[in-house]
């Protein structure tokens, strides 16, 4: 579908090309002036200019000339090679406002993806550690990549990878004993709710005690020989603690609201894996070398991958290639996401390169994002310099309940934890999301908490305050008299309003959740600015009502665009 905007743009397009008989431009060539005192719209002349054989001043005068005020053009001017426009603020403001009580949750959708089918994989966790600051970026990331991806009119599947094979886990149930008694006594008395906290700590430990045990790596190897074995007490010690860790894991998917269609184990899919590494041999795609099995791709400029070790145990390829085939033959990709850190870059060119010789030839994308720090420096999960998620969550759900209670002292117990819930974990999300994912994230959980500046409780405050004037007006029906909206603030939030499609469509493009959030941001400062200055409850009946259908309408694209984010709204704060 068209909105008001880009059908604005349109015509004006349309009015363009009619001059020079031709498809010379398309509405992507006209964009927002960087002074909206220039105007509502600018077209560079540029390109007709090259294509007229004149300058651009001369086609931007010439333009000004034929190009004639109507219901939707206010007025034309130029300014150098730029033709600008302002639009007619009352057909935008009825039109606009109109769409957007319509379309209601559906206001930024689209159909630009066709329904084709993208399958994006995140929340790639590991069994047997614990889940910390980083990883939430990584489900943040990838939850919102994949509301946005639906909105644009993708059938989005969203699905996990869950590592739990591997060394990490062989470390680990290596420590179990020790740990348990140094700290519990005995396994019982390991609260069941605490069991995936504290298989993490385990490892962390695990960690450190093999870098000063001499015999640890050999006694390691052994313990994940065993487990690969699929028999004997340490892989039934092994499918007992994987237990702990998958129910960890589905606490926390519960509470961050994230669903996944499937969620996919290395341990399913490893001794798939292998038989595909022995028809990859065959195929001549990898060869023996030194006991080991690589992939050598030197002639791509993309170096060698290991695939198995000398030793025999199996490396991250082995189970990504069973993975790519069980994900391309049962679901039928046009597309396939993998969400996972820039420090795997790397791997995943090399691992699309295999894919694509053995046969491939879909889209596979990398998504990575970059670290997240504490404010003393990087996190660790083998030095257990992490801030845990459940470290995190319990202490923002603590102070945005003190905060709630101390704004609403006659609120009951339960209302300030359901509020205190929806605005914690808008928190966490947000922090997450608000900046591009190729930048350092330092996570200070102050700031994190703050009420004021850029964060979801901003947003989720300036919800409450819009929806408080709403119950205080007493009135129903707020699309009446909507031409009476002529203020220049309440022109530049229409405009503002009309540009909120284009953001889901750029965040959709560029897989970039921080554009909504900024987009956002921006929206609310410019309704508080909004409403500061201008009278709402106070004005005349007929103004009132249509300040009334503005600021709902502005509600309504802040719950729409947190939404894609994953976050939730309240209405009181």
């Amino acid at each position: 579908m068209k909105y008001i905007l880009e059908k604005t743009k349109q015509h004006i397009i349309d009015l363009i090309n009619h001059e020079y008989g031709g498809e010379i431009i398309a509405v992507s060539d006209l964009s927002f002036p960087p002074d909206q005192a220039m105007g509502d719209l600018t077209l560079p002349c540029f390109k007709i200019a090259k294509t007229a054989g004149k300058a651009p001043g001369q086609v931007a005068e010439e333009l000004f000339q034929k190009i004639k005020t109507d219901e939707i053009i206010a007025s034309v001017k130029t300014a150098g090679p730029y033709l600008n426009f302002t639009l007619n603020k009352e057909y935008l403001a009825k039109n606009l406002l109109s769409e957007i009580n319509k379309l209601k949750e559906k206001y930024g959708q689209n159909e630009i993806g066709e329904k084709k089918r993208v399958m994006i994989e995140y929340s790639n966790g590991n069994t047997h550690k614990e889940c910390h600051v980083g990883h939430l970026r990584n489900i943040a990331y990838g939850d919102a990549v994949n509301r946005i991806l639906s909105a644009n009119g993708f059938e989005s599947i969203p699905v996990s990878y869950i590592n739990d094979f591997g060394i990490h886990v062989a470390k680990t149930l290596w420590n179990y004993e020790n740990f348990i008694k140094k700290n519990y006594g005995s396994e019982d008395k390991i609260p069941e709710d605490k069991r995936g906290f504290v298989l993490g700590k385990m490892y962390a430990d695990a960690s450190q005690r093999a870098e000063e045990d001499k015999l640890a790596k050999q006694m390691i190897g052994g313990m994940m020989k065993q487990i690969e074995s699929r028999s004997g007490a340490e892989y039934e010690l092994w499918q007992k603690t994987r237990q702990w860790s998958i129910d960890s894991l589905d606490k926390i998917y519960q509470e961050l609201d994230i669903k996944f269609v499937n969620i996919f184990y290395e341990s399913e899919v490893i001794l798939e894996g292998r038989k595909i590494v022995d028809e990859l041999i065959e195929r001549k795609i990898l060869k023996q070398s030194e006991g080991a099995i690589i992939a050598d791709l030197e002639e791509f400029n993309l170096g060698v991958l290991v695939v198995i070790r000398s030793d025999g145990t199996m490396l991250y390829p082995v189970a990504d290639f069973a993975l790519a085939r069980e994900k391309f033959e049962k679901y039928n990709l046009d597309k396939s996401i993998y969400v996972v850190d820039i420090r795997q870059g790397q791997y995943f060119k090399q691992l699309f390169k295999l894919l694509e010789l053995s046969g491939y030839k879909k889209e596979l994308i990398h998504l990575g994002y970059d670290f997240v720090k504490l404010p003393s420096g990087m996190m660790a999960s083998r030095t257990g310099n992490v801030i845990t998620y459940e470290e995190l969550r319990d202490e923002i759900l603590v102070n945005a309940e003190k905060e709630t209670c101390a704004r609403h002292t006659d609120w009951s117990e339960e209302k300030i934890k359901e509020v205190a819930k929806t605005v914690g974990f808008g928190a966490m999300k947000f922090e997450m999301l608000k900046v591009g994912a190729e930048s350092i994230i330092t996570f200070d959980i102050a700031k994190a908490l703050s009420f004021e500046g850029y964060t979801s409780a901003y947003l989720q405050y300036t919800f409450a305050r819009i929806n408080s004037i709403l119950r205080k007006s007493g009135i129903r029906n707020r699309e009446l008299g909507i031409g009476k909206l002529v203020e220049p603030k309440e022109h530049d939030l229409i405009l503002k309003l009309g540009k909120y499609p284009e953001i889901v469509e750029m965040a959709g493009k560029n897989y970039d959740p921080s554009e909504i959030a900024k987009y956002l941001f921006e929206l609310g400062q410019m309704f508080n600015d909004y409403y500061h200055a201008v009278p709402v409850l106070k004005a005349e009946a007929d103004i009132m009502q249509a300040r009334l259908a503005l600021i709902a309408s502005t509600a309504r694209v802040i719950e729409n665009g947190l939404g894609l984010l994953g976050i939730g709204v309240v209405e009181e704060m």
